[in-house]
């Protein structure tokens, strides 16, 4: 599976070297007056008691038993003694979401089922470790472009880029060493609409081979109607590819597999690939094909015509999000039968990769020690299509000096 010449799914791992290993302390975090977490002014005490309240409750009680706000910890410590912060974003209606500066990871999202009760609706580790090794890009920040780059090359004004080659011939979410593999800055936002962070990476120029330094940003917000709303922001000094996303794992029934889902896609359109994966260039209208979800259809009803297909395995393929590029509107909505769950995806990206987690295969062992399996999730990818650099009739992904790179994506939570 790792560093093969056949070419496996978009949640493929790629091979590296991770030395770091971390030590979590359990996202451990306390509320003071607004919200805010403030370890200079809170006493050995308080900090063991906020430990055993979350001990002895266990998440989904004590998260829901706390004030709406930001609370800031530690989540855990590289070799080098460079800490990981946890932002834990909490509205008053008692969903959370738990967001790490290594790879600007959301961990877990909490939020109510049918019954009102909370469930943790993300794939992900318990602790930080888990986050350093190898694993599918579990809720990363994906960069410097996500997806797939073919051959690993792309031109700018006639100069050509090469970078590592890190999914069979391909590059795949920003090569050997991508952003969600690196440390980011944290700090809560005041005055935004909801609980609030930002986090912030500057990826210097030549970074896994890329042109450019890059200054980006993502902010997380926790609405009060349980949406989290993440915006990216980027500038350059030097012309650029850029297309940023998030890689959370969706499983709304926090268990089991997703192929009684039932999704809709306001896509008539997607992007055909090769036996690589990479798009042929082809703007190809869904109607006819097992791809076409313009009407509501469970995930498990045609997916095994996909999954004869080796290099697919399931969904992996990148949809034309209907309406005009830039401008918020709905691309996917996601139900889950079991727990009344539903999930809207709202963008502002013209395309979404929808991923049925394909590769997933009970080797990995994620949070409370569940073993993640074959389509145990699914992942609805905001994006620029893949290889857009490559292709003159698709978006453009190439970000020059004085423009600044801006997109919205929402995941709005409901139950019936």
């Amino acid at each position: 599976m790792r560093g093969e010449t056949a070419v496996e799914g978009e949640g493929a791992m790629d091979a590296r070297t991770q030395t770091g290993r971390g030590h979590g302390f359990g996202g451990l975090g306390m509320i003071l007056g607004n919200g805010w977490l403030d370890f200079g002014v809170i006493g050995v005490a308080g900090m063991l008691a906020s430990f055993a309240l979350a001990t002895v409750w266990g998440p989904a009680e004590a998260q829901m038993n706390k004030k709406a706000g930001v609370e800031r910890g530690v989540f855990g410590k590289l070799d080098d003694s460079t800490a990981i912060e946890v932002f834990t974003l909490r509205n008053s209606k008692g969903a959370a979401a738990k967001i790490i500066t290594y790879g600007g990871t959301l961990t877990e999202l909490w939020v109510p089922d049918r019954t009102g009760k909370t469930g943790d609706v993300v794939l992900g580790f318990d602790d930080l470790k888990g986050y350093l090794g190898d694993h599918p890009h579990f809720g990363g920040v994906i960069g410097r472009y996500a997806n797939r780059i073919a051959k690993g090359k792309f031109s700018i004004d006639g100069q050509e880029y090469t970078l590592a080659t890190n999914n069979g011939p391909n590059t795949l979410h920003g090569g050997t060493v991508g952003f969600d593999h690196r440390v980011w800055k944290g700090e809560p936002i005041s005055g935004a609409k909801g609980a609030a962070v930002r986090l912030t990476y500057v990826s210097p120029d030549g970074e896994e081979h890329f042109p450019g330094t890059l200054t980006a940003s993502v902010v997380y917000t926790l609405t009060e109607d349980n949406a989290l709303k993440i915006e990216y922001t980027g500038t350059t000094d030097k012309p650029t590819a850029v297309n940023l996303t998030n890689h959370s794992y969706f499983n709304l029934s926090g268990g089991g597999d997703v192929l009684g889902y039932t999704v809709t896609l306001n896509a008539s359109r997607y992007t055909p690939v090769d036996s690589t994966l990479i798009p042929t260039g082809e703007l190809a209208a869904v109607k006819g094909t097992a791809y076409d979800f313009t009407k509501p259809m469970t995930i498990g009803s045609r997916i095994a015509e996909l999954a004869k297909v080796k290099e697919l395995g399931g969904y992996d393929i990148n949809y034309i999000v209907d309406g005009e590029s830039g401008k918020l509107r709905m691309a996917a909505n996601v139900v889950d039968p079991a727990s009344g769950r539903e999930m809207e995806v709202w963008t502002t990206e013209p395309g979404v990769q929808m991923y049925t987690a394909n590769w997933l295969d009970g080797s990995i062992h994620g949070k409370r020690g569940v073993a993640y399996g074959r389509y145990g999730a699914v992942c609805l990818e905001t994006q620029h299509y893949p290889d857009s650099v490559n292709h003159a009739n698709f978006p453009s992904a190439i970000l020059r000096p004085g423009a600044t790179y801006h997109t919205e994506t929402i995941y709005k939570f409901s139950a019936k």
